[in-house]
């Protein structure tokens, strides 16, 4: 959200702002989901590791894709772009949770 605002103020559109925010968390959640909420699922380094990275990268799109749909949505209709931005991180929070949960960390690929 930090990087959206700044992305704002700096006279971004709305819909490129969501997007290249978004990207520019993809890296950290991969840290964070990897080493604190589903670390117990996380594959050893190896070809198991790297399709999981890449069903990762998978899921970050989904979430991209719903961001930057809501946003262009709510900018089309007038919406506040911050206000579309924040419908859209929950309802990519919740589907990108979902797909690493089941998906990605999920009890078939834990070794």
């Amino acid at each position: 959200m930090g990087s959206f605002l700044l992305l704002l103020a700096a006279g971004l559109a709305a819909t490129p702002a969501a997007a290249l925010g978004y990207c520019a968390g993809i890296i950290v959640h991969w840290l964070l989901s990897s080493r604190t909420v589903f670390h117990d699922g996380v594959l050893a380094k190896g070809a198991g590791r790297g399709r999981q990275k890449l069903l990762f990268i998978g899921s970050a799109l989904v979430g991209l894709a719903l961001t930057t749909l809501i946003v262009a949505v709510g900018e089309h209709a007038g919406i506040d772009p911050r206000l579309a931005k924040i419908v859209a991180v929950g309802t990519s929070f919740v589907a990108t949770y979902l797909l690493r949960k089941v998906v990605v960390f999920g009890p078939q690929t834990a070794p």
